[in-house]
């Protein structure tokens, strides 16, 4: 029996999307992010956009695990999982190719500075009540019971994922 070889076009492109094993992890984002609990007890509107922040929220905290890690290139592809993802619910919701672009560059530039104000906040080196007014619930003001409740949570979502090996974390592990 011969083996066969893969195509010009195969090694070219390569046979398997590097983001495949990231599916896992990226998941178990988006699934936390959708507790009911953020919604209720947390206060986070519970609309498209509350949801949008609370998942961007989760994946700030994955992303930084994996850059402490030392996954800098698994950081990108999960970060490309959830650009397919936004891409695919934008669609989904009817708006055009013309307008997707836009309007996932808006996302990443919520992403990537919300990313900066998690990794202050958690490291110490920022204020997270701050950050979470500003990102989670765009300057509404939450109760005090409500922003506690995330901000814990968050935080003990942290001390968990410092704990998480590599492999862990890749399997869908949030701690």
């Amino acid at each position: 029996m011969s083996q066969s070889r893969p195509s010009f076009l195969q090694r070219l492109l390569g046979r398997d999307d590097p983001k495949a094993g990231l599916i896992p992890l990226y998941h178990a984002v988006v699934a936390e992010g959708r507790q009911p609990h953020w919604y209720l007890q947390g206060g986070v509107p519970d609309t498209l956009d509350g949801r949008f922040d609370m998942i961007v929220a989760i994946l700030a905290q994955a992303l930084m695990r994996l850059e402490a890690l030392g996954a800098a290139q698994e950081s990108v592809w999960l970060t490309e999982l959830f650009v397919d993802d936004m891409d695919g619910q934008l669609r989904q919701e009817g708006i055009g190719d013309v307008v997707v672009g836009k309007h996932i560059g808006r996302m990443m530039s919520a992403l990537g500075g919300r990313l900066a104000a998690y990794r202050a906040a958690l490291t110490g080196e920022g204020d997270l009540e701050d950050a979470l007014r500003r990102n989670l619930y765009r300057g509404d003001a939450p109760s005090a019971d409500a922003l506690a409740h995330v901000e814990g949570a968050l935080r003990a979502r942290w001390t968990r994922l410092a704990c998480l090996t590599r492999d862990a974390l890749l399997a869908g592990d949030l701690g």
